[in-house]
């Protein structure tokens, strides 16, 4: 790689990473797959930083992140899988905050992978039907079914002062 590619992908991941890093938490629910699932799409993106268009690479990476999920869920199917209990640490004066995410967290945790992964990038990434359907790979229709259905589940899981929706 040429050391104005690699600037741009030190500088790439210097600036963006915590916003993948959200995004993977919240599609895998462990902060350690988390970790591990950025880290896998960044050295794809890596791989493939001299081709990646545009003035925004986000997009790019983050499509590899929901996709690279995807493909774990179904490897994980297949392998032991051993639960840990979550390592972060919150600050103290954010324990509400981090009692909300965490409600938010588990509840996303009990949709089916799709309807979790339409769910994160239409609020946690706030993108458009269209855009939520290109990353997917799937029609408008489909996001948009997923959404309703995703949203309905949430409000029957979570309390009505917790949830709001957007």
């Amino acid at each position: 790689m040429r050391a104005a590619h690699e600037a741009a992908f030190e500088a790439f991941v210097a600036a963006r990473s915590d916003d993948l890093l959200r995004v993977a938490f919240l599609l895998s629910g462990d902060r350690g797959h988390a970790e591990d699932l950025l880290q896998t799409a960044l050295l794809k993106a890596y791989r493939h930083w001299g081709r990646i268009s545009g003035d925004d690479p986000y997009p790019y990476v983050r499509k590899v992140l929901v996709t690279s999920a995807a493909s774990w869920r179904r490897r994980r199917t297949t392998q032991e899988i051993v639960a840990l209990p979550p390592h972060d640490s919150p600050e103290p004066d954010q324990t509400d905050v981090f009692a909300e995410r965490d409600r938010m967290a588990t509840a996303l945790a009990t949709l089916p992978p799709r309807m979790r992964a339409v769910l994160v990038l239409r609020y946690g990434e706030d993108l458009g039907e269209a855009a939520t359907a290109a990353v997917l790979g799937c029609s408008v229709n489909t996001v948009k079914s997923q959404t309703t259905r995703g949203l309905a589940r949430l409000r029957d899981t979570l309390p009505s002062p917790a949830f709001e929706e957007h």
